[in-house]
């Protein structure tokens, strides 16, 4: 389990005391355009994470893999400028606003949810099965995962 830093943070302690974070001390962070509604991303964030995001007004993450602190745009150039930010009424969600610039997900797409649609309702508010992410290749209901016994 990757872990955040334990160092000190200059976040509001009235704010820190209301977050529920996970065992290793994070707090999930939805990305959302502010004017249209579209979910872009999630991130995650500690304390100090949150308080850049809120003072800078440019989204600051926590990187699990890198373990590591990304301000997103930094090097893509594809910013996040923070309109608002909330907390659900958990308390252990954060929902920021954003006016994203250029692609959200780190594969170029605008959203990381636009490419792989498990479930898709037509206007008539009725549910149905989306057509597999890359129709060359049919998914095996069987393994979610999209592996193949054929190529092992």
């Amino acid at each position: 389990m990757s872990s955040t830093p334990r160092t000190p943070s200059d976040l509001d302690p009235a704010i820190a005391a209301r977050l529920k974070r996970s065992a290793d001390g994070l707090v999930p962070a939805i990305a959302q355009q502010y004017d249209t509604g579209e979910v872009l991303m999630l991130g995650w964030m500690d304390d100090e994470a949150l308080h850049l995001t809120l003072t800078t007004g440019r989204c600051t993450y926590w990187s699990r893999s890198r373990e590591e602190y990304w301000v997103k745009g930094d090097t893509s150039g594809h910013v996040q400028h923070v309109k608002s930010v909330a907390l659900d009424c958990d308390a252990d969600t954060l929902l920021v606003k954003v006016d994203q610039v250029g692609a959200a997900c780190h594969t170029g797409t605008r959203t990381c949810f636009d490419t792989d649609v498990l479930l898709a309702a037509p206007v008539d508010g009725s549910a149905k099965p989306a057509e597999p992410a890359d129709p060359a290749e049919p998914s095996d209901p069987a393994d979610p995962a999209g592996r193949s016994d054929a190529a092992e």
